[in-house]
């Protein structure tokens, strides 16, 4: 969780691991900007401010877009058809279920799928380094994994008709979406998302 202090000898018995290892790790992770370092204080799951939340928003708005557009302009029925198809199947069956660490792992594919399809190392090179995964920890949500299932079946689904523009709407929606919960959550007063 955000705010979280990692304690590098728990970490080690945690994962079996030795201490190296989890130091390496958390210097990664710090390089990333996912873990804060400061000095005399065990290392800290990064918190992002409501403004820093909406800046990184704002980016992931337009790379979200590039991202899900490209991906329908290379889509080859042939070559990508079956797994696309997959990847929208699954999430259909997440609509009911609560299983975060399947979710989870199956949004991992989804996007590995889009940057696979899009092509772009550069792209590729930059999406991996959007905190989304500090968002979505900070900023909970009951209806979120919801939400995200409808947008992403949106954006398999103009992949799948190799709409350009109707993909990159479809994931400059789904940011929005994550906007909007990021703003509620900013003015409730117990500091919860409904």
């Amino acid at each position: 969780m955000p705010g979280q202090r990692l304690i590098e000898t728990e970490l080690a018995i945690q994962f079996g691991v030795g201490r190296n290892a989890v130091r390496e790790a958390i210097k990664q992770l710090a390089e990333r900007g996912v873990v804060e370092l400061a000095r005399n204080r065990s290392p800290a799951i990064r918190v992002l401010t409501r403004e820093e939340a909406l800046e990184v928003l704002d980016v992931a708005e337009v790379m979200n877009g590039l991202l899900a557009g490209l991906a329908a302009s290379h889509f080859d029925r042939e070559r990508h058809g079956q797994r696309m198809r997959s990847v929208k199947a699954r999430f259909a069956g997440c609509r009911k279920q609560r299983d975060v660490t399947s979710f989870n792992e199956l949004r991992r594919d989804f996007y590995r799928l889009l940057l696979d399809l899009a092509g772009n190392r550069e792209l590729r090179r930059l999406f991996l380094t959007i905190r989304m995964e500090i968002l979505h920890a900070q900023y909970q949500s009951a209806h979120w994994q919801q939400i995200r299932v409808e947008d992403y079946q949106a954006i398999c689904a103009a992949v799948l008709l190799r709409d350009n523009a109707a993909a990159n709407a479809a994931a400059k929606r789904h940011v929005r979406h994550i906007r909007r919960i990021v703003e509620e959550f900013a003015m409730r007063p117990d500091g919860r998302c409904a």
